[in-house]
């Protein structure tokens, strides 16, 4: 393990961080607002971290980047973007310490669960590089590195397989910086798309790119106390309806998509896993609260629509209170904080292709208890599914569940109500930003004790970077040789 590449390789990032901080800054000046010297100050105080340790440490390349140094690389480089990204709020005033940590992590991990108890009382730079480290989280700060880094392209897959979701990632290109680049552009023609739309709906071009950035991130974070309900607009709920679906898909089908490889949603079975279950359980929530929350229909439709993708995807916006639904359609959504969205998507959750690998290998068992001589095997789209995927899809499930649990009890030992508490886990580890409780769509996290903070905010690390990448730092045969 080499101790000193990986700070060195973590450097990079750092100033990676700190150049990010100069697209808010502009706003900052633009507005003419209190964030320009915190931004600044930030900015100044990454990029010499960061380059002192990239020229202190810098030493001559090896031909290979292990698996566990690329594991070591993504964890430790996910808390330093969490830490330096957090100056700009603690400089400000704003927050304190721990608040402002929790701010950043949210952000980056696209948790989007948030302290702020009026959101529209910081200024814009800082509302802009709140939304913006969500949507460099999205992708992946790792994935744009592979992609603009060039030291990193030797031993780029292991950083590749750390950082992105989902139990086997697809690599669209010979070399991991070309799928890295070509990710990239998916995902920025499709921000480039959802400003035009919500442009057109009356939206400013700041409060369009700050949900661009939170949308297709499926972050959540927004500049309005109301979140999306401040707009009180069918086409903008509908525009994010749609981008928030979009964002929950695996990134793959986009690139197919736009090569004209439309028959590919079709033959992937775990997009019509992930279509079929939004569409049920929107179908279902329609019908809990027409009439009983609201009058219309199609207003319920719209509402239930919105609040299945949103939780569905980890994005976490609002259009409705919805606590104050029956407890149905509050049960299904807090299940779909669990599922969570497609593998190689910017969402969270457990994803639905490991439900879907768990449900073919239940019905698996089942068949063998009724013919024990015969030979199946699990098949995802028409392929095998290989042994070492199924075990760690298991493994994966059990720590998910284990750590779940565990977090929760610290939570109600900390003095949170039951609900609260198993609540505001599930919305962190799950990357989904509002829970139930006090942590609900109309509430926030402020109340939560520093070192309940501090609990959610490694469970967001450990939701974001999916179990194994964060757990593995604890294990003492991972640092030895």
């Amino acid at each position: 393990m080499r101790i000193h590449y990986i700070l060195y390789v973590v450097g990079a990032l750092v100033c990676c961080v700190g150049l990010s901080m100069l697209f808010p800054l502009a706003f900052g000046v633009y507005y003419g607002d209190d964030s320009v010297l915190p931004l600044v100050i930030s900015i100044g105080v990454a990029l010499l971290l960061g380059l002192l340790a990239v020229l202190r440490l810098r030493s001559e390349q090896t031909p290979t980047l292990s698996h566990r140094e690329g594991m070591a690389i993504v964890a430790m480089g996910w808390m330093g973007a969490g830490l330096f990204g957090a100056l700009p709020f603690l400089i400000s005033g704003y927050m304190s310490p721990t608040d402002a940590v929790f701010e950043s992590v949210s952000g980056f991990t696209t948790t989007g669960a948030s302290i702020l108890t009026d959101i529209e009382s910081l200024p814009e730079g800082l509302l802009m590089w709140r939304s913006m480290t969500q949507w460099l989280g999205g992708m992946g700060i790792i994935v744009l590195s592979l992609a603009i880094l060039p030291f990193l392209g030797v031993g780029g897959m292991q950083l590749y397989k750390a950082e992105v979701p989902g139990p086997a990632p697809d690599k669209l290109k010979p070399r991991i910086k070309d799928t890295a680049m070509l990710l990239w552009k998916v995902y920025l023609v499709l921000s480039v798309a959802e400003v035009v739309f919500l442009l057109l709906g009356g939206m400013s071009l700041f409060d369009a790119i700050s949900h661009t950035f939170t949308t297709l991130s499926s972050g959540g974070f927004s500049t309005r106390n109301a979140s999306i309900a401040a707009f009180d607009s069918v086409y903008i709920d509908a525009v994010i309806t749609l981008f928030m679906f979009m964002a929950g898909m695996n990134f793959v089908l986009h690139f197919r998509l736009m090569r004209g490889d439309v028959t590919s949603l079709v033959r992937d079975s775990e997009f019509r896993f992930y279509a079929g279950i939004i569409l049920l359980f929107t179908i279902i929530t329609t019908l809990c609260i027409w009439d009983y929350n609201y009058d219309s229909v199609w207003q319920s439709l719209r509402l239930a629509a919105f609040q299945v993708v949103s939780i569905c995807t980890t994005t976490g916006y609002a259009t409705a209170d919805y606590e104050l639904w029956l407890p149905l359609p509050q049960a299904l959504l807090f299940f779909l904080m669990f599922l969570g969205g497609s593998a190689g998507s910017t969402a969270g959750g457990m994803k639905c292709m490991r439900i879907l690998l768990l449900l073919k290998q239940g019905y698996h068992e089942l068949l063998r208890l009724v013919h024990p001589r015969a030979v199946k095997r699990v098949k995802l789209g028409g392929r095998l599914v290989a042994p070492d995927v199924l075990s760690g899809v298991v493994g994966f499930f059990i720590l998910y569940l284990l750590l779940y649990v565990l977090s929760s009890f610290i939570m109600t030992a900390l003095g949170l109500d039951i609900l609260t508490a198993f609540a505001s886990v599930a919305a962190c580890i799950g990357n989904v930003g509002p829970g139930l409780g006090s942590v609900g769509p109309a509430e926030n996290y402020a109340h939560i004790p520093t070192l309940g903070k501090w609990v959610l905010v490694f469970n967001m690390l450990l939701g974001r970077l999916e179990i194994y990448t964060v757990i593995i730092l604890f294990v003492p045969e991972f640092w030895r040789k």
